[in-house]
This record gives structure tokens, sequence and C-alpha cells, in this order.
């Protein structure tokens, strides 16, 4: 996992700007390092809900950027990501990029993580898969729609 984060924070480190009132003179090049390594622990364990990563985490770090070296900083960005999403595809189902397996993602009566593993490709253990959101087969008849209009207009 930190291959991914800390190569993409080793080659933007030299061109971040730190603050003048900062007396240890790194605290943005944590924040940055932060930055990058949340978005690739997210991609490795959310990647279903995490639609934009590069944009998520260029969004997190441009402000300790000068207007100059945003391209430069999208650019390591967009390159990074897709190398992990594409070594990310080549992992087997379900284990992420230190290699632990992936949870369910209920919770218990107790309010306790669920242990039990998902099925293939979804969020959900057998037990919990009723909370899948599913949207195939979702149609309204025409007609419901044309009365819901008709009762607006009128209203």
């Amino acid at each position: 996992m930190y291959r991914f984060s800390r190569s993409i924070y080793r080659e933007l480190a030299p061109r971040v700007v730190e603050d003048e009132w900062d007396p240890t003179g790194c605290a943005n090049k944590q924040k940055v390092l932060d930055a990058c390594e949340g978005a690739i622990c997210r991609l490795t364990y959310d990647r279903r809900y995490f639609a934009r990563p590069a944009r998520t985490l260029f969004n997190d770090v441009r402000t300790h950027f000068t207007m100059g070296d945003q391209l430069f900083v999208w650019t390591v960005i967009e390159r990074n990501i897709s190398l992990a999403l594409e070594f990310l595809s080549r992992l087997p189902e379900g284990v992420g990029l230190d290699g632990r397996q992936r949870e369910c993602n209920a919770h218990t009566r107790r309010g306790t993580p669920c242990q039990r593993r998902p099925l293939p490709g979804r969020d959900y253990c057998p037990s919990h898969k009723h909370l899948e959101e599913t949207f195939e087969g979702v149609e309204l008849p025409l007609e419901t729609l044309d009365g819901a209009l008709q009762q607006l207009a009128a209203a």
C-alpha cells in the first residue's frame, strides 16, 4: 500500500509550499503525505465507492502547491493512481494491497462490524446480502409517471 502513496509523495514533496509561520517547515508535507496514504488506502478497500480517486486526491493536496505546479501535481497523481488501479485489478478478488481479506460492510445487532467475508463481487456476506443495493429491474410504468406529472401541474 505504501509503495504507491510514497511514490506520489516523493515526486511531489520538493514542490510543496511551506507556511512561513510553521516553525518545523514540514506541516504541509505531512498533510500531503497523509492525503496520499488515505487515498491509496481508500482505493484499496473501498474501490467500488471511490469513483474518481485521482481527482479527490488532487483536490485534497492542490492548496499546498503553487499555481505553476498544478499541472505537474495532477499528472503525477493521475499516473500513479492509474498504476495502482492496474495493480489492484491483477490481485485476487477480495484481497487488498497488504493481503488482508475484505470484510462484510454490515454491523451486527451489538454494533460490532461483521467478521465474515463478503460474497464475490459484493460488499456483504450471505447473511447480510439483503442489504445490497440493487437497481436492476426497477422501472416505473409510463402511466405512473404521467399521472404524477399531471398531479404536479394541477397543484
